[in-house]
């Protein structure tokens, strides 16, 4: 937006703060090289637009903002006379971050800028103030790769929770499959023990036969096998006891609960007895028995090793170490990858509800630092939760707000008090123990749903409910691209030059 253009008066540029220590000289060159103008109320410039003018207020009323998902939040809003915004960091050349506007500035009254073209800006800011510059370049670059360490001492912190968990989980199945492999092998050695048995005994070719099929429509049984109830389980393993015992085998006591856990009754035990004799009924049974064990046995051991596979495909998802670090999610694999990896630490007496819109759409994004904002929320709820007994919910639920994706996570915790619920995402800000928190989990949270993924990071809360609100945008912003840079921080118009 244009506005009118005014005389520029050299007295008038002297007494703002930022001018008032240049001599007549250099306010000269500022009128002759700036502009004055003067707006009505309305936008200035707007955010992601070119940054090609710096901006500082000669009279007026000054409202900057930034866009979060789908609205414009207010950052600041000023009248002071001198306070500035616009392409401030022109200074810094082609080493600065996209040459865009971080916010929107308006006005809400009438009101006079002097306006420097960010050219000129960065030439008199090089010329005038070689020192300065450099100072400020090392300043923001050194700011820059403080807060990337930040967030990699918080990205390891969190790792190293995670893989002790994980390992914990990892270690539960692969001990379960080590156990199983050695019972199976007792198992097959009696199975050749007994085959050679039968293979020696006084069995007819077809008897064998029909034993091999019923040995087939065993081995397929307990495959389809569906868990009883613990009363059915029991009543079934009496009439298999009584049926054995009856039978004349001895034992049927330790048979028995294979055989229920198998999904077999007595009409199997009666295809078993109609095809061989009383005399070798036991053998066949004992035989068939080994076969169910060993069903049974590489059952678990499969269920083990599958859980070994999605605990590493889901370090995998967590860690997004094998896709790109910008592509378009589903929000609900990330969840629960997360979920997955944090089981250790929720532990068993927190009741996890998934409250899930399936039918929401991917959206873009990145899910790698996605995941970092899932673990930073699941951790505070299931502190707060610990804090509160140790009993409780973690809700995760997704569903469209408005043009937006919203994930929330609720606990029943004890709550946020008021007094400190509007600090809880400053930087270093902790309620826990020292050495418990670095207090920057919540301000890297913020970070990475504002700042990169524009959207929004809100908080809730009451005692017995606290809710942690991110709201994602459903399409990309034109910056948004793969390898495109980092947005900036907001800028302020009150980031005054002391």
């Amino acid at each position: 937006m244009s506005g009118q253009p005014m005389p520029c008066d050299v007295a008038e540029l002297s007494t703002l703060f930022l001018f008032e220590k240049l001599d007549a000289e250099q306010v000269a060159r500022l009128c002759r090289e700036g502009r004055v103008e003067r707006f009505e109320p309305g936008p200035v410039y707007t955010e992601g637009e070119t940054a090609t003018c710096f901006f500082v207020l000669l009279e007026g009323t000054v409202v900057l903002s930034r866009r979060v998902g789908g609205d414009d939040v207010e950052i600041s809003r000023s009248s002071q006379r001198g306070v500035y915004a616009g392409a401030f960091q022109a200074y810094l050349g082609d080493r600065a971050r996209a040459a865009v506007y971080n916010g929107s500035m308006r006005v809400t009254e009438p009101s006079r800028f002097f306006i420097l073209p960010s050219e000129t800006f960065a030439a008199v800011m090089r010329d005038w103030f070689p020192m300065a510059v450099h100072l400020l370049e090392g300043l923001f670059f050194g700011q820059k790769n403080t807060q990337q360490v930040i967030n990699q001492r918080e990205r390891l912190l969190a790792l190293g929770s995670l893989s002790a968990g994980l390992t914990h989980e990892l270690n539960n199945p692969a001990a379960a499959a080590v156990r199983a492999t050695s019972a199976l092998r007792e198992r097959v050695a009696g199975m050749r023990h007994k085959l050679g048995i039968i293979a020696a005994g006084s069995y007819q070719r077809e008897t064998l036969q029909t034993l091999v099929e019923i040995q087939e429509r065993t081995a397929d049984q307990v495959a389809k096998a569906t868990p009883l109830s613990p009363l059915e389980a029991s009543d079934r393993e009496d009439a298999l006891e009584e049926w054995l015992d009856d039978h004349g085998i001895a034992g049927g006591w330790q048979l028995a609960p294979t055989f229920v856990q198998a999904g077999l009754d007595t009409d199997w035990l009666d295809q078993v007895a109609a095809a061989v004799t009383e005399e070798t009924l036991e053998g066949a049974v004992r035989w068939l028995n080994y076969t169910v064990e060993t069903e049974l046995l590489m059952n678990e051991i499969e269920d083990s090793t599958t859980r070994v596979s999605s605990l590493v495909d889901a370090a995998k998802q967590y860690s997004q170490l094998d896709r790109a670090p910008y592509q378009v999610a589903d929000v609900h694999e990330l969840l629960d990858s997360t979920l997955l990896m944090l089981t250790g630490k929720i532990g068993s007496r927190i009741e996890v509800v998934k409250d899930y819109d399936r039918s929401l759409p991917r959206v873009p994004a990145y899910p790698g630092e996605l995941n970092q904002v899932w673990t930073n929320l699941i951790d505070n709820a299931v502190g707060a939760i610990n804090d509160a007994g140790g009993e409780g919910r973690l809700t995760v639920r997704t569903a469209l707000d408005r043009d937006l994706l919203l994930i929330e996570f609720r606990d029943t915790g004890p709550g946020i008090p008021a007094d400190i619920r509007g600090r809880i995402f400053d930087p270093f800000f902790t309620t826990k123990p020292v050495g418990q928190g670095t207090g920057l989990g919540l301000d890297i949270s913020w970070r990475i749903v504002v700042n990169k993924h524009h959207g929004s990071l809100d908080v809730q809360s009451v005692p017995g409910d606290t809710r942690f609100q991110v709201r994602l945008p459903l399409t990309a912003a034109e910056s948004d691209t793969p390898g495109a840079p980092e947005a900036p921080e907001p800028s302020t118009a009150t980031e005054e030059a002391s």
